[in-house]
């Protein structure tokens, strides 16, 4: 949807044009369905936190700013929706916070962007030197320490150091700053927190 539609759309919307609003949602309704769904991975969730987006959007309408980007202002209200309903019911361990951080990272990011990131992601890890790879991977992905890929490959942990640092260097040349946040989404909170969280 084109910058001027979504300004169009907006004026629209708080001047109480409902079928404004028929048009935002049958634009975003899915998208953002399918974005909750990544984050709290229930479906029902999912839908109830969409809606209750876009019935706060509706009361709150007036509120809107049209110089705002009408797609980053839906995705921002989806995820904070999901924050709210997800501290309803459970604390927020800190763990789960540096994995809202690293959502927050990309949540001005369309879902198609981000799975494209992703793949981008494994695809220049699986181009990394082969050692490099491999320690990497065993850090990252299995949770091993330094000292324990050490022992276990028989190299010195400086070797092990090295290798880890050179992979981040080569990475970050290749994703940006972006992608501290994409790897702690792709292995460490998985890694760590299993599907007690992610489902």
């Amino acid at each position: 949807m084109s910058e001027k539609r979504n300004l169009f759309l907006a004026k629209r919307l708080m001047a109480g044009d409902e079928k404004a609003y028929d048009i935002l949602m049958n634009s975003y309704y899915q998208r953002l369905c399918a974005y909750a769904q990544s984050l709290c991975h229930d479906q029902a969730l999912a839908e109830d936190i969409v809606q209750n987006v876009f019935v706060k959007i509706w009361v709150k309408r007036k509120k809107i700013n049209p110089d705002l980007s009408i797609k980053s202002y839906l995705y921002k209200s989806v995820y904070n929706e999901f924050i709210s309903q997800y501290r309803k019911t459970k604390p927020v361990l800190y763990l789960e916070k540096k994995y809202f951080e690293a959502i927050d990272v990309v949540a001005e990011i369309e879902p198609e962007e981000l799975e494209g990131l992703i793949k981008l992601m494994n695809v220049e890890i699986d181009n990394l030197p082969s050692k490099c790879k491999e320690i990497f991977l065993m850090n990252k992905k299995e949770g091993l320490t330094q000292t324990e890929i050490s022992e276990y490959l028989n190299i010195s942990t400086k070797t092990v150091e090295g290798h880890i640092t050179r992979a981040f260097k080569i990475l970050t040349e290749k994703l940006g700053t972006k992608m501290e946040a994409v790897l702690f989404l792709l292995f460490d909170f998985k890694k760590q927190k299993g599907r007690s969280f992610l489902g």
